[in-house]
C-alpha cells in the first residue's frame, strides 16, 4: 500500500483554496514507491483505534403506553424493510423478519413475510423449513402440512423434508399419515437410509408383515449392494423366521449367480447355517465358495473355514483345511517373487512338519534352490546357502539317504563362487557329515581342500579343533604353521599356538613362538599378545624375563597401563622398591601427557605406597598429588559460532609450577648471554677498524662508559634473576622487560 505525499505548493493554492481534480483523473506519471509507506498493520491498527470513536448504542427504553408499543413495532419494522430493500438476496434477513414477527404475536405477518421470502428463493430448503416450524410452534398443523406439502411437492429430492413432515406426524400421533408419507417417500425410490428410516419406523409399532414388505420393495430398488440382502437375511432370522431368513440368502444367490458371486453373501450363509446347527450344510457353501472362486477372494472364506471346522470338525478335517490355505498362500508368494526365501523357508519346514511325502518335500527344495541370487555378493547369498544346508541336513535326518545328502553337498560347493567369496559353515558342515559317516581321510580332504581354494581363519580353527579333538598334535603344529603364514598378522592365533606349545610342556618352543610374534611388524592387537607373553613368562616363574619384557615394551609405547601393570607386578613379587623406581620413571616420562593418565599413575603409586606402610614416601607421593580447579572455555559449534560457556575441571600439578619459573630464570639468563655476545662482536670490529687518535681518548672514555654499563647490566641481571625466581611468574617477566629496555 502507498500513500503519496504532495507538497505545500501542490496542495493549496494562494488564497488557501484546495485544488480541484479533473472528473477524469489523469494517468499517473511517476510509479517509484512514495516515500510514506503505509502496512497493513497499520491499517489493521487505525481501524481498531477508529472503533472506540463508534456512537455508542441508544439507551434501552421501556415502552409503557401501545402508542408507543406500536411506534417502536413500526420502527423495527421499517428497519427489516430497509435491510431488505438494500439486499433482496440475503435470506437470513427474511428468517429474522419473521421470526420477529413470531415473536411479537403476529402470525399472520410473519407468514406474510415467509411467503415474501419464497417469492424471492422458493428452492431455499432453510426458508421451507423455518416456515415450517413456526407453524408447529404456533400449533397450526394444517398449515404446517400445507407447508410440507407444497415443499415436496417442489422439491421431491430434498430429505428434510420428509423426514420433518413423517416426524411431525408421528410425534402427533397420526400414525396412518406417517405411513402415507412415507409411501409417498419411497414412490420416488429414494436412497437406503430413506428405506431403512421407513423400515425402523415399521418395527418400532412392531409392524413386522409391513416391514418386511417394505425390505422385498426395497431390494427391488437396491439389490445391487451384498449388504442390503443380509440386512433382511438377519431381519428374518431376528424375528424368528429362519425359513424365510434361509431364503433371503438363496434369493441372493440366485440374484448375483455364479459367475459374480460375492464371498460376503458366502460367508454370512454359511455362519448362518452354523448358528443353525446346520454344519453339514454349511461345510459346503464354503467348500463351494472355495472351488467357484478365485484364490485371491478366497481368504474370508479360508479364515471362517477353519474356525468353524475348530469348533465343529474333527482333527484330520481342521489340519486339511489349515494346511492347505497355508500351502495356497506360500505357493502364491514364491510365484509372486521366486527370490523370497523366507517364504521357501516357511513352505518347506510347513512340509515338513505335516510329514509330507519325500517326493513332494524334494521337488519343493529343488524349485527352491534353483532361485540362485542373480548378483555375485555375499550379502545376496547369505539366506539361499541355508536352502543347501537344510536340504542336506533333511537328507540325513529325515530321509536317510546319505549319499544324496553327500551329492547335495558336493552340488552346493560347486555352485559358489569361491573366487569371489566362500562359505565356511558349508565346508565345516560337509566334513562333520563326513565324520559321522566314520570317514576321517574324506573328512580331512575336505578341509584341506577349503583352506588350498580359501584360506579363512574359521576353516583353519574347525581343522585345527578337529586335529586337537584327535590328538594330532604335530598335525596341529603344522596346521598353526600353515594359519600363521596366510595371515601373520593375528594376534591370537599366536597366542592359541603358545598355549598349545605350553600345555605339551614345550616351554621353549612356547617362548619361541611368543618371541616370533612380537617381532611382527604388524599385528591387530599387539596389546593382547604382549599381556600373554608377559603373563606365560610369570606363571614360568621367569620374573627377570618378564622385566625384561616390560622394558622393552617400554620403548615401543608409553601408555599408562603398561606402566601400572610393571609395577603392580613389581608388587605381586614383593619388591615394593622397584614398583617404587617404576612409579618414578613413569611420573617423569609422563610429565607431557594427559593429565588424567597422570593423575590415575599418581593414584596408583599413592595406593601402592600405602600398602608398603612407608608413610615418608607417602607424603612424598601426596606432595605431588594435583589440585583439582573449576575453570571456564568457550564453546565453539562446527561452523565456528561461539556457542557460549562451560566450566569444567582441571588439574593444576606441583611439578608444572616449579618448571615454569625455572623456565622464567633460563629465558632471562639467555637474554643476557645475547647481550654479552652482541657486546663482543661490536668490540670485535672497532680492532679490526681502527680510529684515528685524536679520537682515542673519546673512545677510551666511551669504553669505559661500555664497562661500567657492562658491570651495572650484570648487577641488574643478578638481582633481576634473583627476585624473578622469588617472585610470580608475571612480575620476574615484567622486571626482566624493564632491564632490557634500560640496556
Amino acid at each position: 500500500l502507498q500513500k503519496s505525499a504532495m507538497s505545500d505548493d501542490e496542495a493549496a493554492v494562494p488564497g488557501n483554496k484546495p485544488i480541484r481534480l479533473p472528473k477524469k483523473a489523469a494517468k499517473v506519471k511517476n510509479k517509484a514507491p512514495a516515500p510514506l509507506q503505509i502496512t497493513a498493520e497499520q491499517l489493521l491498527r487505525e481501524a481498531k483505534e477508529r472503533e472506540l470513536e463508534l456512537i455508542p448504542p441508544a439507551p434501552k427504553t421501556k415502552i409503557t403506553d401501545p402508542d408507543e408499543l406500536k411506534e417502536y413495532q413500526r420502527k423495527k419494522r421499517k428497519e427489516f424493510e430497509d435491510g431488505i430493500r438494500k439486499n433482496r438476496m440475503q435470506l437470513a434477513n427474511w428468517i429474522k423478519y419473521g421470526k420477529w414477527e413470531e415473536s411479537i404475536g403476529e402470525v399472520q405477518r410473519a407468514r406474510s413475510v415467509f411467503e415474501r421470502a419464497l417469492d424471492v428463493d422458493h428452492r431455499s430448503i432453510s426458508i421451507w423449513l423455518q416456515y415450517a416450524e413456526m407453524e408447529m410452534r404456533c400449533k397450526q398443523i394444517n398449515h404446517a402440512r400445507n407447508v410440507f406439502d407444497r415443499a415436496i411437492t417442489i422439491m421431491p429430492r430434498a430429505m428434510q423434508f420428509w423426514l420433518k413432515y413423517s416426524y411431525m406426524e408421528e410425534v402427533i400421533e397420526n400414525i396412518p399419515g406417517a405411513r402415507q408419507i412415507f409411501e409417498r417417500w419411497i414412490e420416488w425410490e429414494p436412497p437406503e437410509q430413506a428405506w431403512q428410516t421407513y423400515i425402523n419406523f415399521e418395527l418400532r409399532y412392531k409392524e413386522i408383515d409391513r416391514a418386511r414388505s417394505v425390505y422385498q420393495r426395497f431390494l427391488h430398488v437396491h439389490g445391487t449392494n451384498v449388504q442390503n440382502w443380509i440386512k433382511y437375511a438377519k431381519f428374518e432370522e431376528r424375528n424368528g423366521y429362519i425359513g424365510n431368513a434361509r431364503a433371503a440368502y438363496e434369493r441372493a444367490m440366485e440374484y448375483f449367480g455364479e459367475e459374480d458371486i460375492n464371498e460376503t453373501v458366502l460367508v454370512a450363509f454359511a455362519l448362518f447355517e452354523e448358528r443353525q446347527k446346520e454344519h453339514e450344510r454349511a461345510r459346503a457353501i464354503f467348500k463351494y465358495g472355495l472351488d467357484n472362486l478365485p484364490s485371491t477372494r478366497t481368504e474370508e472364506i479360508f479364515k471362517h473355514y477353519t474356525q468353524h471346522e475348530k469348533k465343529f470338525g474333527e482333527r484330520v478335517g481342521i489340519e486339511d483345511v489349515i494346511i492347505s490355505k497355508r500351502k495356497t498362500q506360500y505357493e502364491k508368494m514364491v510365484e509372486e517373487n521366486g527370490y523370497n526365501y523366507d517364504a521357501w523357508f516357511d513352505y518347506l519346514r510347513l512340509l515338513e512338519n505335516e510329514e509330507t511325502d519325500r517326493e513332494e518335500i524334494e521337488d519343493v527344495y529343488e524349485r527352491a534352490i534353483a532361485n540362485v541370487p542373480p548378483h555375485s555378493e555375499k550379502r545376496y547369498w547369505r539366506r539361499y546357502i541355508y536352502l543347501w544346508i537344510n536340504y542336506a541336513l533333511y537328507e540325513e535326518l529325515v530321509a536317510k539317504d546319505f549319499e544324496r545328502a553327500r551329492q547335495v553337498y558336493k552340488a552346493c560347493l560347486e555352485i559358489i563362487p569361491h573366487k569371489a567369496f566362500t562359505f565356511a559353515k558349508v565346508w565345516i558342515l560337509f566334513a562333520h557329515f563326513e565324520i559321522r559317516q566314520l570317514d576321517l581321510a574324506a573328512a580331512r580332504k575336505i578341509l584341506g581342500v577349503s583352506i588350498g581354494k580359501c584360506p579363512k581363519d574359521k576353516l583353519f580353527r574347525a581343522y585345527i579343533d578337529l586335529e586337537l579333538q584327535l590328538r594330532e598334535f604335530d598335525r596341529c603344529r603344522k596346521l598353526y604353521e600353515k594359519f600363521l603364514e596366510s595371515s601373520p598378522e593375528s594376534s591370537q592365533t599366536w597366542i592359541k599356538f603358545a598355549e598349545l606349545e605350553s600345555l605339551l610342556g614345550d616351554t621353549d618352543r612356547a617362548r619361541a613362538v611368543f618371541t616370533i610374534a612380537v617381532q611382527q611388524p604388524a599385528l591387530d592387537m599387539p596389546e593382547l599378545l604382549w599381556k600373554a607373553y608377559i603373563d606365560f613368562e610369570i606363571a614360568s616363574e621367569e620374573h627377570e624375563r618378564a622385566r625384561d619384557l616390560y622394558e622393552t615394551l617400554l620403548q615401543r609405547t608409553n601408555h599408562i597401563k603398561v606402566w601400572t601393570s610393571m609395577a603392580e607386578f613389581e608388587q605381586t613379587i614383593g619388591n615394593f622398591e622397584g614398583a617404587r623406581k617404576v612409579y618414578e620413571k613413569a611420573n617423569q616420562s609422563l610429565e607431557n601427557a594427559e593429565k588424567e593418565e597422570r593423575l590415575m599413575l599418581l593414584e596408583a603409586w599413592k595406593e601402592c605406597e600405602t600398602k608398603s606402610g612407608d608413610e615418608e614416601a607417602l607424603k612424598r607421593v601426596e606432595m605431588m598429588m594435583p589440585r583439582k580447579v573449576k575453570k571456564r572455555r568457550q564453546i565453539q559449534t562446527e561452523d565456528g559460532v561461539d556457542a557460549g560457556w562451560e566450566e569444567y575441571f582441571d588439574y593444576i600439578f606441583p611439578q608444572d609450577q616449579a618448571a615454569k619459573g625455572s623456565f622464567k630464570l633460563l629465558e632471562a639468563a639467555a637474554r643476557w648471554k645475547k647481550q654479552r655476545e652482541e657486546a663482543a662482536r661490536a668490540a670485535q670490529e672497532e680492532l679490526d677498524n681502527p680510529v684515528p687518535a685524536k679520537d682515542e681518548e673519546e673512545d677510551n672514555e666511551e669504553q669505559k662508559e661500555e664497562k661500567v654499563r657492562d658491570g651495572d647490566s650484570d648487577t641488574d641481571l643478578s638481582s633481576e634473576t634473583s627476585s624473578s625466581s622469588d617472585s610470580d611468574s608475571s612480575s620476574s617477566s615484567s622486571d626482566s622487560d624493564d632491564s632490557d629496555d634500560e640496556k
